[in-house]
């Protein structure tokens, strides 16, 4: 990838409903040379897909969390099998150092927030939490995890 995908990729992250023509201008490349590296993006699993956000997703009232979790032992796997039923957990990530999963929490009311924050600490296998509420957005929108 060279600046030209670089530039072309925070495009699409900003509206990637962009006409090409658009982008072509933005980037200062023909239409085909645009056309082309989406492709060549695309084909090659650099962008996994096209997606839309829905109002109610970006209502003003969701409370947000980024969860840091560490996992006992080798209870990692069973975890994140458990985690990914929530419906409220949006994305779950596995990492390095001290916490063992990041997971993006979203509820419409601080209630269930609560509440969903009780059920997590009340798997097995789970020692230890950290949460921190996402307050407002000063770039890209809603926050999530590839």
């Amino acid at each position: 990838m060279d600046d030209i995908d670089h530039r072309l990729l925070a495009l699409l992250r900003t509206d990637a409903r962009q006409p090409v023509a658009s982008l072509s201008a933005a980037l200062g490349v023909s239409r085909s040379t645009v056309k082309a590296r989406m492709d060549r993006l695309v084909e090659t699993g650099v962008i996994q897909g096209f997606t839309i956000v829905l109002q109610a997703e970006q209502a003003q009232n969701a409370v947000r969390a980024v969860m840091l979790v560490e996992v006992d032992g080798r209870a990692a796997d069973r975890v994140m099998q458990r985690l990914r039923g929530f419906p409220e957990v949006r994305t779950l990530q596995s990492t390095n150092g001290r916490w063992d999963m990041v997971a993006l929490i979203e509820t419409a009311t601080l209630t269930e927030f609560d509440e969903t924050l009780r059920r997590v600490r009340l798997l097995d296998g789970i020692s230890s939490t950290e949460t921190s509420i996402l307050l407002s957005s000063h770039k890209g929108g809603t926050f999530s995890l590839p």
